[in-house]
């Protein structure tokens, strides 16, 4: 009977956050390409500086799996999870998984840093973001 009371109680707790997290605003970008808002901002996470902060011209010549960070505007939505993201010098395609908005909204006019690593194609360079920051 122990087990069964301690099995529970595990399978309750670890439920609780699946479900917090579904019932939480989204976030996402709001912008040219957009239909949904959210206004929610994220509460956690380091806030400081980051060594590897770079340029788009710069980001487009590092090799494939390069974790960089970028500080700019997303300026549009191109696709489900790809974005149009510019810096002073130059436009950069980024993949956003949903789940990295984190509840965050961005329009065009919000300077952001992103995180995440270099993705190289046969013909293309994109940024998979891991991490999205607002900077105010």
């Amino acid at each position: 009977m122990k087990k069964l009371t301690m099995l529970a109680l595990v399978a309750t707790l670890v439920s609780v956050p699946v479900f917090a997290q579904n019932s939480a605003s989204t976030g996402g970008f709001s912008g040219p390409g957009t239909t949904e808002t959210t206004s929610t901002q994220q509460s956690s996470g380091f806030s400081g500086p980051n060594a590897g902060t770079m340029t788009v011209e710069k980001a487009l010549t590092m090799s494939d799996d390069t974790w960089i960070s970028l500080q700019g505007n997303i300026e549009q939505q191109i696709g489900k999870e790809l974005y149009v993201f510019r810096d002073k010098t130059g436009t950069i395609n980024v993949d956003i998984d949903h789940k990295r908005w984190d509840g965050l909204t961005i329009t065009p006019t919000d300077t952001v840093e992103l995180q995440g690593e270099i993705d190289k194609g046969w013909n293309s360079v994109e940024l998979d973001v891991k991490q999205i920051k607002k900077i105010k």
